[in-house]
């Protein structure tokens, strides 16, 4: 069974950091195309960061320069870190695995920027 779990959310103030962590089970997320996408209140889930097999990253345009997406592959697990947050990074942050086409998705940590 494969599970995905989110963790590192919290409330912080703008201009401050946190760091997500996405834990896999019942599979590899090193031979996975992994991802982040967050979702805020009334709007449609936007990808955020993704990161191939091979290791190639991929960002959306609102956090180029301020969000990292790296991963453990020993301890199967992706982290997000992100700095300099403002206020609309405010949402619901997702981990996605996509494996050959069949998307898993965790339940999400969210994450509070005050401003």
């Amino acid at each position: 069974q494969v599970r995905l779990v989110e963790s590192g959310g919290g409330v912080v103030q703008a201009g401050g950091s946190l760091r997500l962590s996405c834990a896999g089970s019942g599979i590899i997320v090193s031979d996975k195309t992994m991802g982040w996408y967050r979702q805020a209140p009334g709007k449609q889930r936007e990808m955020v960061a993704t990161v191939s097999r091979g290791g190639s990253t991929n960002y959306g345009d609102s956090v180029k320069g301020r969000f990292t997406i790296s991963r453990d592959n020993g301890k199967n697990t992706v982290y997000l870190q992100m700095n300099s947050l403002k206020p609309e990074d405010t949402a619901i942050y997702y981990c996605k695995a996509d494996q050959y086409g069949v998307y898993y998705w965790g339940r999400g940590t969210q994450v509070t920027v005050s401003s």
